[in-house]
């Protein structure tokens, strides 16, 4: 042990090799291909169990079979989702459709003609587009090189999310309203959460909705991923947790100073599966498909769906889905849900809320089959050696059960009906609490003189709070006997800051990272009156729902979360890990307390916070937004008369950006745009990350695309200045970040640097402009 700790102490302390951005494109490209040479081009799509198995289920309309293989061989169409809930949705859905579509109708590769794209013609108002094109191609052709960095560049802006297909189904028949309380039980990577989080926001005038995601996932690791997805959004409505979904723990709430179990309106539950239904993207499931995968993910996937439907409040919704094909993923688990909920659930008929979705109804009758290719049709003719492996729930019940349990609702959908994945999915209603659930909890029933400080809300079923007159309560005085102080706390005489931190060790295992606690400040907190006076902040403005991830020191970020999750993270700090909540709104900006104020505002959370927002606010035209994203602290001569009349009698400090849509002028944004910037003492600037930059600016009529090799003096060429207009091309690569070029910034005007800046570490500098009447990369 000690010379292998000794050898990784020697690797961690060499020093890192330092390449060139050319030389790690390289090595990447070289990667890739090695990849794509030596790993998938000798897998062969064929699986004879594979097609034995499905041939004898019978899943594939008759006389189908050779279309679906077919399609199952093919590579699967690249798909993408325009964020729905933002009002640039239709400026976007604009974009794609008069410029980036119209290009690729004119554009081959490899000999053969690319196909326009079409919209999912079952997704809501064109919102969802697939092309015939692969991912592959899409990356690796050169003729497609300015839409694969339009999308890359979108999608890391949060307006664009490249989703698979079927993936988009599930959300939708969540059926998700701006006051549902959500949970997302097995989340990431985080495609589905994004669409329940646009959901919530459907109306962008309501910078609060009631509802919220919560959304979860056993691995760590990926949880981060899940963060980065859904910080794209800016949601303040959206919690990311880290726990097992099979005993993900029950939350506490308070409501009119009555603690109550959380129940939720709507829950995804999109278990862990074999992933048949992906053969199209992941080409090794072809060589590792075999019956045993479906076999052994079985009880977990029951354990996690159980779990979901006691949690799931009366009246509410759960959508159950797999891209497995295979029953004893699918119809399977939802009878044994439905046998084991005697009556509480029932699957809605859900056959006319995606008109224009191609499905096969669930089947009734199925077979077991061994990775060997052994049959079995009913339980009892499985031997003793096999129960280990086989279980009871793996098999239909009783033809009278099966008829009651109405198993054809369910939807499959098979790649050949819609050149898409595979998928299945089912929607549950819960008009009851669960059989074990229905009784008083031990916890409740004891007499007064034993009721410990909290009464335990366990994770087992039969000890689940959950009564079917009202929702089970805890007293407002008791307390927990076991959590550690400072851990939750909401108590004036002591400490008026309200923590929540993660839960202690002792009660549960803790994997990964360990979080900074979640600190909300106190009525009496000093740094919050300048902000308010600052700003003029509404009366109406929630200051309570302002956090930090610190305990001591400077607060150097301000976050914010909506009312409803501060209540969620204030009661379950002991029991649940928390990964992220919140969205930034304001950052430490020290040489801003000269002006009556130490925090600027910041671009994440602007559109949140711009509602209560009453000074500081310029109103800008469409070319001064091009000013503004496309140079580096613009003296104010360059901005219109009206702008420069507006800043005028500002202080220097943070301020707000907004442009008004001008129905007059067609050529122009049709949408509100919200930026944070800068006034200085001669200048303004702008603080927006590189990619919702480039965004604003496509919106603007300016086309971005990515440098390619230039000589010197096409270079000194590109960066004389010239003036804007609607043809003109931006540099991406000239797009630096902000702190490589601070000291110019000092050098031009040295009040307007402040250290706040350093903590956009995605904000851009400088932009040049090139004049390029045809469009041509420079």
């Amino acid at each position: 042990m000690g010379r292998r700790n000794r050898r990784i102490r020697r690797r961690d302390t060499r020093p890192a090799v330092q390449r060139t951005p050319e030389e790690e494109e390289e090595r990447r490209k070289a990667r890739e291909q090695a990849a794509w040479e030596s790993g998938y081009a000798e897998i062969i799509k064929e699986n004879k169990l594979f097609e034995h198995y499905y041939q004898e289920l019978k899943i594939v309309p008759e006389g189908e079979w050779e279309q679906f293989m077919t399609a199952m061989r093919e590579p699967l169409p690249a798909t993408i989702r325009i964020t729905g809930y933002k009002s640039h949705a239709k400026e976007i859905l604009h974009c794609l459709k008069e410029k980036y579509f119209k290009e690729l109708q004119n554009i081959e590769v490899d000999g053969q003609k690319i196909e326009a794209p079409q919209p999912l013609n079952w997704y809501p108002d064109e919102l969802a587009w697939h092309t015939n094109l692969s991912r592959k191609i899409i990356r690796k052709s050169p003729e497609l090189e300015k839409f694969h960095q339009f999308l890359i560049s979108e999608t890391e802006s949060g307006n664009i999310s490249r989703q698979e297909a079927v993936s988009m189904i599930p959300p939708v028949l969540l059926n998700v309203q701006p006051h549902h309380k959500i949970l997302d039980m097995c989340a990431a990577p985080g495609s589905k959460t994004k669409q329940l989080i646009e959901m919530l926001h459907a109306d962008m005038d309501i910078p609060f909705p009631e509802g919220f995601v919560i959304a979860n996932d056993v691995d760590n690791k990926r949880c981060y991923l899940l963060v980065h997805q859904a910080k794209r959004l800016n949601s303040p409505c959206v919690m990311v947790v880290n726990h097992d979904a099979s005993s993900i723990p029950r939350l506490l709430v308070e409501n009119d100073g009555v603690k109550e179990v959380l129940f939720f309106d709507r829950i995804l539950c999109d278990v862990p599966c074999s992933g048949d239904g992906t053969m199209r993207k992941n080409i090794d499931v072809w060589k590792k498909w075999t019956t045993l995968n479906s076999l052994q993910l079985h009880g977990l996937q029951i354990r996690i769906a159980t779990r979901g439907v006691e949690q799931l409040a009366e009246g509410g919704r759960m959508v159950y889905s797999t891209c497995s094909l295979n029953p004893i993923e699918d119809e399977a688990v939802i009878a044994s849900l439905l046998e084991k909920s005697e009556g509480s659930l029932e699957l809605a008929d859900v056959s006319s809320e995606i008109p224009g979705l191609k499905w096969m109804p669930g089947i009734t009758h199925w077979k077991v089959m061994t990775k060997e290719g052994q049959w079995f049709d009913k339980w009892e003719d499985v031997p003793t050696s096999r129960h280990t492996q086989i279980r009871p729930t793996m098999f239909p019940r009783d033809e009278m059960k099966t008829k009651e349990m109405n198993l054809q609702r369910c939807l499959r959908i098979l790649p050949h009906h819609q050149n898409t994945g595979g998928f299945f999915v089912a929607v549950l209603i819960k008009k009851a609490p669960m059989p074990w659930n229905r009784r008083e909890p031990k916890a409740l029933r004891r007499t007064p003189a034993v009721v410990p400080d909290v009464p335990v809300i366990a994770d087992v079923a039969e000890d689940v709070t959950e009564t079917t007159s009202e929702p089970a309560v805890v007293k407002d005085d008791v307390q927990n006997e076991d959590a550690k102080p400072g851990c939750c706390v909401e108590n004036d005489s002591v400490k008026k800051e309200s923590v929540c931190g993660p839960p202690p060790s002792k009660k549960m295992k803790l994997f990964g990272f360990k979080e900074d606690p979640f600190v909300f400040l106190s009525e009496d907190d000093p740094i919050f009156p300048p902000i308010q006076k600052f700003y003029a902040l509404d009366p109406s403005f929630p200051k309570q729902n302002l956090l930090t991830r610190t305990q001591e020191g400077k607060k150097k970020q301000l976050y914010m979360v909506s009312k409803e999750l501060r209540n969620v993270l204030l009661h379950n700090s002991e029991k649940m890990k928390v990964i992220n909540t919140g969205i930034k709104v304001l950052c430490r900006n020290n040489d801003g307390e000269e002006f009556g104020c130490a925090y600027r505002l910041a671009q994440e959370g602007i559109y949140s916070m711009y509602p209560f927002i009453h000074s500081r606010v310029l109103t800008v035209s469409a070319d001064d937004i091009k000013v503004l994203l496309t140079q580096e602290n613009p003296f104010l001569s360059k901005f219109s008369t009206v702008t420069q009349m507006q800043a005028k009698n500002l202080v220097k400090g943070s301020i707000i950006l907004k442009y008004e849509p001008d129905s007059l002028k067609p050529d122009t944004p049709q949408c509100p745009i919200v930026l944070c910037g800068w006034r200085g003492v001669t200048s303004i600037r702008s603080f927006v990350p590189k990619n919702e930059r480039l965004h604003y600016l496509r919106m603007m009529g300016v086309e971005v695309f990515k440098k390619k090799e230039t000589t010197k003096n096409e270079s000194a060429e590109s960066e004389s200045g010239t003036e804007l207009r609607d043809t003109e091309v931006m540099d991406v690569d000239c797009v630096k970040e902000e702190q490589e070029k601070a000291e110019l910034d000092v050098e031009q005007e040295n009040a307007d640097v402040s250290d706040g800046k350093q903590d956009d570490a995605s904000t851009c500098t400088d932009l040049s402009i090139a004049n390029n009447t045809n469009g041509e990369n420079h």
